[in-house]
């Protein structure tokens, strides 16, 4: 689907009885609305940031004529990488761009990306047209590129987290009409799955320590940051107010989170081209620090982990519209 840059690609199981046909159609219909955040006769600016925590400010490092996404923060600190296209491209942390990574034939690449703790491995999120159906795979590769692994046979599949220890991957996936949270090995194998409510899970993301996945799920009502441990029980909200929550991204030192607000609560979906912020979430006492002012943004501002190596910056993405 040409829209993975701005929303996922939701396929739907024509054999699914009549009940889950219709939970899938419901949600493909809220995310593809997504689809309407470019108005006729524009056309989108990308600003890539890096916020410092210690002062409190973000600076634009690249300003480009062109839609791209979801920046991650190499291990090593060397670079940021970014989605545009459905292809993965290197920036320096000063803005230089440094130049594709090599993905072979994995080509379509949504906003789903992400390194090892160790940083030797690269999990992708992909369609592959060579597959039916087409949407969304998870694949690995070593960090400096090279032919991907398919992890994931079923699709929809979106990676979203790994182990610290790097033996496992979470992921959100559709197997039986509701959008949950699964685990895998990361050399593939049996799929384990670890949510079950009603309405999306969403997001998952180890904690540093190993000990708790965070997720965002609309189990509440509202989509909110909940918390799990690694086996997926004893559910714990941590987010509680008006807005809707999205993408914990934990912090080095296993104590904060930035998170992606929308001011409007936006249901099941997170559309581009909406008034968002970013915010700071405090593990143990669940208290929230505004980052960010509101700002024009949402899907492909900061869907995955964008933590520097040393914690002391996360970077993210901007956009404007311009009359085409």
């Amino acid at each position: 689907m040409a829209e993975h840059c701005f929303v996922r690609c939701f396929c739907v199981n024509l054999h699914a009885k009549p009940m889950i046909m219709k939970k899938i159609l419901l949600f493909w219909l809220l995310a593809t609305s997504a689809i309407a955040q470019i108005p006729a006769g524009k056309k989108v600016i990308s600003l890539l940031y890096v916020y410092e925590l210690a002062s409190g400010k973000s600076s634009l490092i690249l300003k480009e004529k062109r839609h791209f996404e979801a920046p991650n923060w190499s291990r090593d600190g060397k670079f940021l990488l970014i989605n545009a296209s459905g292809k993965l491209e290197k920036i320096s942390p000063t803005g230089e761009k440094i130049g594709p990574l090599d993905t072979d034939y994995v080509q379509k690449a949504n906003n789903d990306h992400g390194y090892s703790f160790d940083g030797s491995t690269l999990y992708i999120s992909s369609g592959n047209p060579d597959m039916k159906p087409t949407g969304s795979y998870i694949y690995r590769v070593g960090a400096e590129g090279g032919k991907p692994v398919l992890l994931t046979p079923l699709s929809p599949s979106y990676w979203h987290g790994v182990s610290p220890d790097n033996r496992k991957i979470v992921y959100c996936a559709s197997r039986n009409g509701n959008f949950d949270v699964y685990q895998m090995d990361s050399n593939g194998g049996a799929e384990i799955r670890l949510t079950d409510t009603e309405g999306l899970d969403d997001g998952p993301e180890y904690s540093p320590d190993g000990k708790y996945i965070y997720i965002n799920s609309y189990r509440s009502g509202m989509m909110q940051i909940w918390r799990m441990k690694a086996d997926g029980s004893d559910p714990e909200q941590m987010t509680f107010d008006a807005m809707s929550n999205w993408f914990a991204h934990i912090a080095p030192n296993n104590k904060q989170a930035t998170i992606i607000s929308y001011l409007e609560d936006q249901k099941q979906s997170h559309p581009f081209g909406h008034q968002v912020q970013l915010r700071l979430l405090d593990l143990k006492s669940k208290k929230i620090k505004n980052l960010t002012e509101p700002f024009y943004g949402g899907q492909g501002t900061i869907n995955v982990p964008s933590w520097s190596p040393d914690g002391k910056k996360f970077a993210y993405v901007r956009y404007e519209l311009e009359d085409l």
